[in-house]
């Protein structure tokens, strides 16, 4: 008795509606891990541009800009704690306000104001206002004291950019950083007052050309 061959059954054509619906539910959860991510970095935007990890070192290095009143106090601060024994105060020498340098002001501010520790405290003047172009002149002036190890202090939302510049830059040196704070300027709840959430945005804007462009110069 000769056996009935089995005859398969076809299936079904895919359904063009459910893979629509697939895609749709796979874009969807891309989209939503992307807000989630989005919304974790504004959250915490600005507190990731702070460091502050002072470190015992051999020479203090103020750089100039905005708050620069309390960059100096926090370098202050640092020296009479006995973070370093000496504290280069950075100072611009290629502008002049009422025929003065500021490098110039500087110079007088520190024989009025630290002139129990004139030894210990001197001005780094440089030229060209820019993080990037202050590196080659604060080599300069650390030349003398052959430090090993040096801390930085800067304003609290331009201590991530400025450690990463001079680590790149002067790297035969070990570089640590303090946080000077100015809550006029910035505050890590950056979304409260205008001025902190233009600081952030600008240092952002900073940080992502330092290491997509100038650092690769």
């Amino acid at each position: 008795m000769s056996s009935v061959p089995s005859q398969s059954v076809p299936s079904a054509p895919p359904n063009p509606i459910s893979r629509i619906h697939r895609r749709a539910g796979r874009r969807n959860i891309f989209l939503l891990l992307l807000l989630v991510a989005f919304l974790f970095f504004a959250r915490f935007a600005a507190s990731m541009l702070v460091r502050d990890h002072p470190e015992k070192s051999d020479v203090i290095v103020v750089l100039a800009g905005d708050s620069q009143d309390e960059r100096y106090r926090r370098g202050m601060e640092l020296l009479r704690a006995g973070y370093a024994r000496h504290l280069l105060l950075d100072a611009s020498s290629d502008s002049r306000y009422f025929g003065h340098t500021p490098a110039e002001y500087a110079e007088a501010f520190l024989k009025q104001d630290a002139k129990e520790m004139s030894s210990q405290v001197s001005v780094c003047a440089f030229e060209l206002d820019s993080t990037l172009t202050e590196t080659g002149y604060v080599g300069k002036c650390l030349g003398p004291f052959h430090p090993a190890a040096v801390l930085l202090v800067t304003s609290d939302w331009h201590t991530m950019r400025a450690r990463s510049i001079f680590v790149h830059h002067l790297p035969q040196y070990h570089w640590s950083v303090a946080a000077a704070k100015d809550p006029r300027l910035f505050d890590t709840r950056w979304w409260r007052r205008r001025e902190w959430a233009k600081i952030t945005f600008n240092e952002w804007l900073k940080v992502i050309w330092w290491n997509a462009v100038d650092r690769w110069r």
